[in-house]
């Protein structure tokens, strides 16, 4: 009788045990998912000048992410990804902001009506720059302009390690790093959240 009181006792305290690490887990992740949402994008620029965005990653359970991140969640599916196979999904929104000064030319633009062609004077204009290109028409009445931007936006997720004193340990938080390599462009909102299982 002692040796299934023993067992019993064993087996409760494993349990509990058990029940104590997934609650602190759980309770430890809404913590940092409460503290992620109430910061803000920190901005900042790169020792190359390259505009930078930091901000801490989200931490949703695959159904959470159903729930709350509908419109994401849809558009993966359309994908053809089924949501219990995604491992993160990222969210970045960038501006580009841009002031050009571009000499005009005089030039001729043909015109055809009624089949016969017509010469207006017009003039025309063209800036780029390794990330933008700009050109255009000035006509009479009107203007036509293009304008191209490439930007590469590079994503880096890492942890933060807890400290104490000079010992690291665990993960304080999930943080990712955007880097736009356009200078021009401004980091306005990103987003990372990471599916738990």
């Amino acid at each position: 009788m002692q040796k299934y009181l023993i067992l019993y006792a064993a087996v409760a305290t494993a349990l509990l045990i058990f029940v104590f690490r997934h609650y602190r887990g759980e309770n430890r992740r809404l913590t940092q998912n409460q503290t992620a949402l109430a910061s803000e994008v920190e901005h900042y620029r790169t020792r190359l000048g390259e505009e930078a965005a930091s901000t801490q990653a989200l931490r949703l359970r695959c159904a959470e992410f159903e729930e709350l991140r509908a419109a994401d969640a849809e558009r993966i599916r359309q994908l053809g990804i089924r949501l219990r196979r995604l491992e993160a999904a990222g969210k970045h929104i960038t501006q580009s902001d841009l002031s050009l000064r571009a000499p005009l030319r005089d030039t001729l633009v043909v015109l055809r009506r009624d089949t016969l062609p017509i010469a207006e004077p017009a003039r025309h204009f063209r800036w780029q720059d390794p990330w933008v290109r700009v050109e255009g028409i000035v006509g009479r009445d009107s203007v036509e302009c293009r304008v191209r931007s490439v930007d590469t936006l590079r994503q880096v997720v890492h942890r933060i390690p807890r400290r104490f004193l000079f010992i690291r340990w665990g993960t304080k938080a999930l943080r990712q790093e955007i880097v736009s390599s356009n200078p021009h462009t401004h980091i306005v909102y990103t987003e990372y959240i990471r599916i738990e299982r």
